[in-house]
């Protein structure tokens, strides 16, 4: 299997290379970083490692509204930073990357925030791995302020900052071993983990990620950031509000930006902080 994945990488690097005159986004044998961040966590998560790595990250919000699948020349190291949503990554940031062509790269590590927990996600981390070629370097859980405010609360200024600071010496952690290539140790991994990853993600994304609760209220100024940031091109603004569509992934970042806090969540949302990471301010 390993003989055939290097040859399959390396078979798919030169066609590639030779037939599109591909631009490298890194070289050599650093690390690239990629990033995907519904309301700030995640992208703080990256700018420290890419800081501490003097590596690049590579926006895959950005990638995931362009529909932007073209090959990149990845170097041998990955770190993939994301949040959990339902106990795994995000469905829309494994489709990207079964879809991307990573070329050269070798190895990948995984970096998931969370509100309190990832369950069985390294699992299911290390099936992507190996389905893209790549060996698996481990899963390292973080926990930062919730966002889900679509069902739980998010804490105020002061607590998201003590969660922020409680996070450190985990984002610290795992930094020291992306620095040494060391793979990131075990995550936790018993009957409800594995019961949440498994069982629950596939009905939890079935029943509850849906855009149709979403309203918008008159103090609504028409900025159009919900829009610009959806990173599924979900929502388009009509009459100066903002309209869903039917393919929402729960970001979270349209209601969580809004500058005027004009949407809710159905009443779920009603009198809950927003939280993303900027109002913290700088660090």
């Amino acid at each position: 299997m390993d003989l055939f994945c290097a040859l399959v990488r390396s078979l798919l690097d030169s066609v590639i290379r030779s037939s599109a005159g591909l631009i490298p986004a890194c070289g050599g044998n650093t690390t690239m970083i990629l990033c995907f961040s519904g309301t700030g966590n995640s992208r703080y998560i990256a700018e420290r490692i890419a800081e501490a790595l003097q590596d690049e990250i590579v926006d895959l919000n950005v990638k995931i509204k362009a529909a932007d699948y073209a090959p990149i020349q990845a170097g041998d190291d990955i770190v993939l930073v994301t949040p959990t949503y339902a106990w795994r990554i995000p469905q829309i940031v494994s489709a990207w990357l079964t879809k991307a062509e990573l070329l050269s790269a070798k190895r990948i590590w995984f970096v998931m925030d969370c509100g309190s927990e990832i369950g069985n996600a390294a699992k299911f981390n290390r099936i992507l791995a190996e389905q893209k070629c790549l060996q698996y370097r481990g899963t390292a859980q973080i926990v930062m302020p919730e966002n889900y405010i679509a069902m739980f609360k998010a804490p105020e200024r002061e607590e998201a900052e003590s969660i922020v600071r409680a996070a450190e010496p985990a984002i610290a952690d795992a930094i020291a071993c992306l620095k040494e290539k060391k793979p990131f140790p075990a995550t936790r991994s018993n009957l409800y983990d594995r019961f949440m990853s498994s069982a629950v993600n596939p009905i939890f994304y079935r029943l509850f990620v849906k855009a149709a609760a979403f309203q918008v209220r008159d103090a609504c100024i028409g900025c159009g950031q919900c829009a610009d940031r959806c990173p599924m091109n979900n929502i388009t603004i009509k009459a100066g509000k903002p309209v869903w569509g039917n393919d929402c992934t729960h970001c979270m970042a349209c209601i969580c930006y809004c500058p005027t806090e004009a949407i809710e969540y159905g009443k779920k949302s009603v009198g809950k902080p927003r939280y993303h990471f900027e109002q913290l301010g700088s660090r």
